[in-house]
């Protein structure tokens, strides 16, 4: 389990993970990196939640993998240069899902449980969208958009309690609490939803500055972080730094904070 956020505005969006990543035997880390920039000096970055690895490789370095690919320095497939002047976010996401599940998840004997949000700009566009490629054992559908360019605020995806309860009002448990207090169950989803609509709390404006995004952004990853610490009937499966990255239509993809093991003053990439 993890938590990655991405909160959409109009000058740009801001992703942000914590650092836990759960293994296949249960054991769990506090050092993941769940955010990667697709494709050096383009404004394009991924996030993932689910699956730390597919097989034995780690998600973080197939999305390195991939980079190279797009950057056009892997000779054998040339043909998956990203062209700086062309390229859309829907074929990023596309390629996405070509790589980590038709290469990799689909011919891996355990099923892979991964979702990869894709999120910037397409070339010569002036805002910003959000695809998703969702992968649940041997299925995964083609790449969808979350977000189109007019679409705005958080979106949250991982360990969903605290940001439901924080921003919608409600716990992933309210239909069967609703039902145990004597709302009849062919009425609880429409009441959810109309409990939803009364209680959304707005967080964020598509006129907000990037820092204020910026700003909450960690609060949120911070927020489900406490949250997960203290709750007893959850698993203490997220946790750990919170990375930050900030996609803007002039300045590209940037790191607004991130965890490294490189020493102090070492040049870094990705």
């Amino acid at each position: 389990m993890t938590v990655i956020v991405s909160v959409k505005i109009n000058d740009g969006i801001v992703m942000a993970a914590d650092s836990a990543g759960t293994m296949g035997s249960g054991q769990i880390y506090a050092h993941a990196n769940k955010i990667t920039n697709l494709c050096e000096r383009l404004p394009i970055g991924a996030m993932s939640t689910g699956a730390g690895g597919i097989g034995s490789e780690s998600v973080e370095t197939l999305l390195k993998d991939l980079r190279w690919r797009f950057a056009g320095r892997d000779p054998a497939r040339a043909q998956w240069r990203l062209d700086a002047t062309s390229y859309t976010l829907e074929h990023v996401a596309a390629q996405v899902r070509a790589f980590l599940f038709e290469e990799k998840a689909a011919r891996c004997p355990e099923p892979t449980n991964l979702q990869l949000r894709v999120c910037g700009y397409s070339a010569g566009r002036p805002l910003a969208e959000v695809w998703e490629v969702s992968m649940t054992g041997p299925d995964c559908p083609p790449p969808r958009r979350i977000m189109d360019e007019t679409s705005f605020g958080v979106m949250w995806d991982g360990q969903y309690e605290a940001l439901n309860r924080l921003i919608l009002g409600l716990g992933l448990d309210i239909g069967g609490a609703l039902v145990r207090h004597g709302v009849p169950s062919r009425d609880a989803a429409p009441l959810q939803e109309k409990l939803v609509r009364d209680l959304y709390a707005t967080l964020s404006v598509p006129a907000m500055p990037i820092q204020d995004a910026i700003d909450l952004a960690r609060f949120l990853v911070e927020t489900t972080i406490g949250f997960v610490r203290f709750a007893v009937h959850l698993p203490k499966s997220v946790g750990g730094a919170v990375d930050i990255a900030a996609i803007t239509k002039h300045e590209g993809f940037r790191w607004v904070q991130r965890k490294s093991f490189y020493p102090p003053g070492m040049r870094q990439e990705g």
